[in-house]
């Protein structure tokens, strides 16, 4: 017999209904020892001396990096983090008693740790309008989205609700014949836009389809 409190009932009626949830993270000292090794990495890729405070950084990394170099730049932040000890287990706690209400305690994670950057008006680094489970994932999988920054407006990310998911289950035949665009434009009206402050941690439902598009903000994701 499962025993919840009031208050995971309520997360897990609200997971099932929206599709995700957005809540303060588990373990703050967790969130703010990434967020510091993320800010090392750079400033080390960078050769950055001069002081600047972290925020101020990760907000404006189009002030250093081009959006020519920004892939290889990604990628060795993604090959330093996953190199450091004890990581992942760090990314496990900001989440861990909201994945174990809405999953349970018998878990799997993946074994490297990914990360998204969007520049301003950068059109190299957008995510279609997709559903995990069309390449091929588990149906059964949480995402665990966790900003560095705080994400607004198009600086976030969009994902279509359980119910517009349903009814685009129906129709997907026929739009899934077009592109990838083509989709977006059929459901951009029934899409959420996703606010996500640093201090916060998204976990969604990633058979929902979901993207981003154009970061029309002045800071960097």
């Amino acid at each position: 017999m499962m025993f919840f409190t009031e208050e995971e009932n309520n997360l897990s009626r609200e997971y099932l209904d929206k599709g995700y949830i957005i809540r303060p993270v588990a373990d703050i000292e967790a969130l703010e020892s990434i967020r510091h090794q993320f800010n090392s990495l750079i400033r080390e890729l960078l050769e950055i001396n001069d002081y600047v405070e972290s925020e101020a950084l990760l907000n404006n990394i189009h002030d250093y990096v081009s959006v020519a170099e920004l892939n290889n730049f990604r990628l060795n932040i993604i090959q330093g983090i996953n190199s450091i000890e004890l990581f992942r287990e760090k990314y496990f706690q900001v989440a861990k008693k909201y994945i174990e209400t809405i999953v349970g305690n018998e878990l799997s994670m993946q074994l490297r740790i990914n990360l998204s950057i969007q520049l301003p008006q950068d059109d190299s680094s957008l995510l279609p309008v997709h559903s995990d489970i069309w390449s091929g994932d588990s149906p059964y999988e949480v995402v665990v989205w966790l900003p560095l920054v705080d994400c607004y407006g198009t600086k976030a990310m969009y994902i279509l609700p359980p119910k517009d998911t349903d009814e685009l289950s129906e129709e997907f035949r026929d739009k899934a014949s077009g592109s990838s665009e083509e989709l977006y434009q059929a459901i951009q009206d029934k899409v959420e836009w996703l606010e996500v402050k640093y201090g916060e941690v998204l976990i969604f439902d990633q058979s929902l389809p979901h993207g981003n598009r154009i970061n029309k903000e002045t800071e960097t994701r």
